[in-house]
């Protein structure tokens, strides 16, 4: 037996102003949604490495991939764009470290950090991403050369501080010896050595790549026997003018 409907008179009158109340308050709510200006979202914090890896359902390279995706395009949010010096930066290093760790073959995180988010603006933030950069490429130098010297680069052209520029290359030189790695990787430490005016250090560093043979390219070796004597002829004019101004 079908129930009776009652009769929208035997609603009692508070509650009838109570559902029109909600009805109002919910259409502003939704009104003033739409005409609010737009705000940026902080970066969020990124997901265990372990949670990640159990997320992707077998698929962990996919699953490095898409979070870079979203990295990349966590700056373009609705409404505004977050310029990349606004970004929390050890999340954002916490984000490409769990990248890095489902996919070490990748250099898509080492990339986007060296190139991309240490070009920033912001010292400490480039910095921070140097670390990274720094802390990855001791993890396996062989493969994550190339970041470690873009790193060098910025170190000393961006930040102009030529004692991390030198930490790094001094790195590079010790870390990265497989034969597929370029000679001038190894050089870097010396060229830096040099503009700290560290003539002396420079000539040792060149002379140990001499003589351990990790360079055979014939050109390279002249080019560099061409740099020793240039640093000792510098050396002996610094030696000179030093002599000169001590003569009484």
């Amino acid at each position: 037996m079908a129930s009776a409907q009652r009769p929208w008179s035997s609603v009692p009158r508070p509650l009838c102003w109570l559902l029109a109340a909600c009805l109002l308050l919910q259409l502003g709510w939704r009104l003033a949604q739409q005409h609010a200006p737009a705000q940026a979202q902080p970066l969020p914090a990124p997901p265990p490495a372990a949670v990640a890896r159990l997320a992707s359902l077998g698929e962990p390279l996919a699953m490095s991939k898409a979070m870079l995706l979203y990295l990349q395009s966590f700056e373009d949010q609705p409404g505004v764009s977050l310029p990349w010096r606004q970004l929390d930066y050890e999340r954002l290093a916490g984000w490409l470290d769990t990248a890095q760790t489902l996919d070490p073959r990748s250099q898509y995180a080492l990339v986007a950090a060296s190139i991309v988010y240490a070009g920033v603006t912001d010292p400490q933030r480039a910095r921070r991403m140097l670390d990274f950069v720094a802390a990855s490429f001791a993890a396996d130098p062989q493969r994550r050369w190339p970041a470690m010297a873009q790193a060098v680069l910025v170190a000393k052209h961006q930040l102009h501080d030529l004692p991390l520029a030198l930490s790094y290359a001094r790195e590079l030189r010790q870390l990265a010896t497989g034969p597929h790695v370029p000679a001038w990787v190894r050089e870097m430490e010396a060229f830096i050595l040099e503009d700290m005016d560290q003539l002396d250090s420079a000539r040792l560093v060149i002379g140990g790549l001499i003589a351990s043979g990790q360079i055979s390219d014939p050109h390279e070796l002249a080019f560099l026997a061409r740099r020793l004597d240039e640093l000792a002829k510098q050396l002996s004019n610094q030696l000179a003018a030093k002599k000169a101004t001590m003569a009484p």
